[in-house]
């Protein structure tokens, strides 16, 4: 059986906020649909995903700027982030993990990879190895998106 992520719902306090901020990041937008004065939904796809994200008014009981740990995958980090910042989105430095891959984790509301106890290091993984280097932003609510650089994929992907 094949499951295929198709959307993610995010959480947001203004819609017409978000809708600029996913457009300014050149997310493809989709659908802004008003059914009620209680029900507005918008579909945005990021440029090169199968995956896509939806938010709106009345979707979600979710606090705002909740959804953490949202990856974009991308062969070269700092070009995607140099794209986002000239778009006008505040993108983090580019970083590596002190100890190489760790597992997923989050601080202060901040999305990031990191393990317990390790620390950011500046700059790309010296290598370059694929799941290795990151950078990250956040919508204007506080939904955590993480950058993360792949050239190659692990087996079975």
């Amino acid at each position: 059986m094949d499951l295929k992520l198709e959307a993610i719902v995010l959480p947001v306090s203004d819609v017409d906020r978000a809708k600029t901020f996913y457009e300014a990041a050149g997310f493809r937008l989709d659908v802004d649909n008003t059914f009620s004065d209680d029900y507005r939904l918008l579909h945005f796809t990021p440029p090169g995903s199968q995956c896509s994200i939806l938010f709106g008014k009345g979707m979600i009981s979710t606090a705002p700027g909740t959804a953490q740990g949202l990856y974009l995958i991308v062969s070269d980090v700092e070009q995607a982030r140099a794209e986002l910042i000239g778009r006008g989105i505040e993108v983090s430095e580019v970083f590596h993990d002190a100890g190489g891959l760790l597992h997923h984790g989050h601080e202060d509301g901040d999305a990031i990879h990191q393990g317990a106890g390790q620390e950011r290091i500046a700059g790309p993984e010296p290598d370059r190895t694929s799941y290795a280097s990151y950078a990250t932003f956040s919508d204007p609510d506080g939904n955590g998106w993480v950058l993360q650089e792949i050239t190659e994929r692990q087996p079975g992907r």
